[in-house]
């Protein structure tokens, strides 16, 4: 593709970049990425990978913008609330970067429409606060050979891996959601607004380095940190023979609504 002189400009900082240059920028800008969730972390993600120039960024939610939703979810403003999150997240996207095509989907990600609506894109970027769609998101794109990023936040830990074809996916760590009420609520139990834009801002440049093809990504290990102590910690993973979606013997074939819904919450150290 043929960069204009303002697009040289305003990506100039990337193609200066030798891993990147203006084939990575072209990359970037014909890649076409998922983002589930319009909240704590799919807001720093859906800003970085608009600045970065995405071709095409896909954002799901069902939800309005709350009051309560603005000391993390920094995409909204005040006069958004009470607007649908995702017309909220187009308005910002557009004004950063008008090259960027936002396509919203105004519902909740669901058994239904998810196959036919991850299918268009390729990178997925869950961006959620509950269990039910955290397994759905990966059951979706391990069955549809799609790569996605897992990214989890409560109180003040962070934790997220990177899935593609053939290395560990989330089932392969945590085989199902945890029974109702076994895990507190971001509302239940809070959460500090820095650690979304952390751990987003990580998984937007996992969403770059796949586009691009630089560096090594998140896969096969599960990064987690505490901003209390600003401790990072890698734990390496591998793909299980036995799970029960990208094992030898797959048994789920088939997309399940699940009931529970909470936050994330950390591994145990």
């Amino acid at each position: 593709m043929n960069f204009t002189e303002d697009q040289i400009i305003r990506y100039s900082r990337h193609i200066l970049l030798q891993d990147v240059g203006v084939d990575g920028q072209e990359k970037i800008s014909k890649g076409k990425v998922l983002i589930v969730g319009a909240g704590g972390l799919g807001a720093p993600v859906a800003f970085y990978l608009a600045a970065a120039g995405v071709g095409t960024i896909g954002i799901i939610d069902g939800d309005v913008v709350d009051l309560s939703n603005l000391q993390r979810q920094i995409i909204h403003f005040t006069q958004d609330v009470d607007k649908p999150k995702v017309l909220s997240a187009k308005e910002k996207i557009s004004q950063l970067n008008p090259d960027v095509n936002v396509i919203t989907y105004q519902t909740l990600l669901s058994s239904e429409n998810a196959p036919e609506i991850i299918n268009d894109y390729d990178f997925v970027v869950d961006g959620t606060d509950n269990f039910p769609v955290k397994f759905l998101i990966n059951d979706a794109c391990v069955i549809a050979g799609k790569p996605f990023s897992h990214g989890g936040i409560l109180r003040f830990d962070g934790q997220t891996l990177t899935h593609v074809p053939g290395t560990a996916c989330y089932r392969c760590l945590f085989h199902a959601p945890p029974p109702p009420n076994a895990v507190p609520t971001c509302s239940q139990a809070g959460v500090l607004g820095a650690i979304a834009g952390m751990l987003g801002t990580i998984q937007a440049a996992e969403v770059l380095k796949y586009l691009t093809g630089v560096g090594e990504l998140l896969t096969n290990k599960l990064l987690s940190f505490n901003a209390k102590t600003m401790e990072f910690r890698t734990i390496k993973t591998k793909r299980s023979e036995k799970c029960p979606v990208c094992g030898s013997n797959p048994t789920i074939t088939q997309l399940v609504d699940y009931a529970q819904a909470a936050c994330e919450i950390k591994t145990k150290r």
